[in-house]
């Protein structure tokens, strides 16, 4: 919006050229979105307390984790606004990539909104059955993956994605890169929302993946830059270095108040629909093989419950009691129950974060 407004009067005064660059309204959205989340976060917390907005601890959990009952939840409603809100203030509003995105966290948001507002204030234990939750995350893929495999941008990657470690190389998928589109944002709206279950992980990790999203988007909107590492040049593209720069900037706003001790959970609000974003960002980037390194605790967090479940399973079914793998699934609940502070557990998953976006983004230098 401001672009549109403030990039014209250049013609008065060179000071409005500064709205041309991406780098100055990336950084001009991420400082907005700090901005919001510290303004509208005290208001928020005060308003789900003050509503009775207050998270349920499962009882077959982590007994730590009991003295966090009655914490506000629904705190994702802090980070939507200190994401959509620099978004239109800092970008262009007319891009297909902005706006697809913007689809992807509003919608998303909603169906986690519902879920919450199902559990908290309707009191049903499960909020939203697991069927129609799943149903919304489909349709949001089906989507954009009709969206883009109909009416491509580029029609050389319409059905493409790029294969990490070979230069030039794509991945042609033909009919089924809608399917491919569809499981990547279900499976990653599901994965951060599977990681939300300790102070500041989930959202830390969020940002982290966010920033190298935003590197990756920068360099695939330059012709010179992805020429040079041999990535697909995607026109307009590089306005999600915007993007991401507002969700870096409101996941640290939001990490204010969620760090440990939290203050508030963002409840499924926040985790399905950041989880549906990140999935968007890499399906329009041509990133999709390359998501799972660079959200490769993600990945790690939904394979811990996949094997701790099947095992089981089949352990019951083979010897009449169902063993397990892990002390309790996700992952961080392991660590947690091997004696680490929980502190200790988000830092250090972070650090892994770190370490696996760094490595991520070596891959296009390693071609």
């Amino acid at each position: 919006m401001l672009f549109h407004w403030l990039y014209p009067l250049v013609k008065y005064f060179t000071f409005f050229n500064l709205f041309r660059y991406i780098t100055f309204r990336s950084v001009g959205a991420a400082v907005t979105a700090l901005g919001i989340s510290f303004l509208l976060g005290p208001w928020i917390v005060r308003k789900l307390e003050s509503l009775q907005i207050k998270e349920r601890i499962r009882p077959n959990g982590p007994q730590s984790h009991l003295v966090k009952e009655g914490t506000p939840t629904m705190g994702g409603l802090i980070v939507l606004a200190g994401v959509v809100v620099p978004t239109v203030l800092w970008t262009d509003v007319a891009n297909r990539y902005v706006l697809l995105t913007l689809l992807a966290t509003v919608w998303m948001g909603a169906v986690g909104f519902l879920d919450d507002y199902l559990k908290v204030v309707k009191q049903l234990p499960n909020g939203l059955i697991g069927r129609y939750k799943i149903a919304g995350q489909v349709l949001l893929g089906l989507g954009i993956g009709g969206i883009l495999y109909f009416w491509p941008s580029d029609p050389q990657w319409a059905t493409a994605t790029s294969m990490p470690f070979f230069k030039g190389w794509a991945l042609e998928l033909g009919w089924l890169y809608i399917p491919m589109v569809v499981f990547v944002i279900v499976g990653t709206s599901n994965a951060v929302n599977l990681t939300d279950g300790l102070d500041g992980l989930a959202i830390g990790l969020v940002g982290i993946v966010a920033a190298a999203l935003g590197l990756v988007a920068y360099v695939t909107g330059r012709a010179d830059f992805s020429a040079y590492l041999g990535i697909p040049y995607l026109r307009g593209a590089g306005e999600l270095t915007v993007y991401c720069a507002a969700l870096v900037g409101a996941s640290l706003g939001f990490l204010w108040f969620n760090a440990y001790p939290a203050r508030v959970f963002m409840g499924d609000t926040g985790a399905l629909s950041l989880g549906g974003t990140l999935g968007t960002l890499a399906v329009l980037l041509k990133v999709e093989l390359l998501l799972p390194v660079i959200g490769g605790v993600f990945v790690a967090e939904v394979i811990s419950v996949i094997l701790q479940r099947y095992y089981f399973k089949y352990t019951k079914r083979k010897a009449g009691s169902g063993r397990r793998i892990f002390r309790m699934a996700p992952l961080h609940h392991h660590f947690e129950l091997l004696g680490w502070p929980e502190p200790k557990v988000v830092v250090r998953l972070w650090i892994v974060g770190v370490l696996l976006a760094l490595l991520g983004l070596s891959t296009f230098k390693i071609r």
